[in-house]
């Protein structure tokens, strides 16, 4: 007579123990994925202080006064490569003044806002910066809007000019506007033609475009 009472008692255990089992492992999984972000989040703060600690470095050794600065965002216009910092004409960013993070020279202040800025990164088609070739001492102009808008170029540089891949490229301070010795970009290819006055000189720039966050902007 018993034996239907304890066989519903066993059924209604077992389906008890699963949901507790099913709730565990619920739990389980909601515990890891949250220690997974935790890990992830800490990463990116030990990524991000490491960075803070060499812009502030940087800051310290420039020659003449900086404000740190962090993006914003990207403009929307997808023919040009703009970003907008949170620091504008409040803050004393003046418009012409040269943009830098820890690698190199980033690109130079365009517009200014009461509150936020708009810099024109040297990747974009009508930025220009003057260079010098560390190793020859030449100096030559570097345009933006190479290789698809991601790189550089050296233009009006002849044929048989001295120029290798790897060599590196600084500011040469002759326009004024960035001041001598910053790191521009490094000559990643030079296509010489028989048939062409010009040498075709790509250059890759020293900061990373695509990955920036905290920069210094140069009074």
């Amino acid at each position: 007579a018993l034996l239907p009472q304890r066989a519903g008692a066993a059924l209604q255990d077992y389906f008890t123990g699963v949901d507790e089992a099913r709730d565990a492992a619920q739990q389980y999984h909601t515990r890891t994925i949250a220690q997974a972000q935790r890990l992830q989040q800490a990463e990116q703060l030990l990524q991000e202080n490491k960075h803070l600690r060499e812009l502030l470095e940087l800051r310290n050794e420039s020659t003449g006064p900086a404000k740190a600065v962090q993006v914003l965002y990207e403009t929307a216009d997808p023919y040009s490569h703009n970003i907008v910092i949170d620091k504008g004409a409040l803050s004393g960013i003046a418009p012409g003044s040269a943009v830098v993070d820890v690698a190199g020279v980033v690109g130079q202040v365009t517009r200014v806002y009461p509150l936020s800025s708009e810099v024109t990164l040297l990747t974009d088609r009508d930025a220009a910066i003057p260079v010098l070739n560390t190793r020859t001492q030449q100096r030559g102009a570097a345009f933006g809007g190479a290789e698809g808008g991601s790189g550089l170029e050296l233009r009006f540089m002849a044929g048989n000019a001295d120029v290798q891949a790897g060599d590196a490229l600084t500011t040469s301070g002759v326009d004024g506007v960035y001041p001598p010795g910053l790191p521009v970009a490094r000559v990643a290819r030079v296509e010489r033609r028989s048939d062409a006055g010009f040498a075709r000189i790509v250059l890759a720039p020293m900061a990373a475009m695509d990955n920036l966050r905290h920069m210094l902007v140069l009074e």
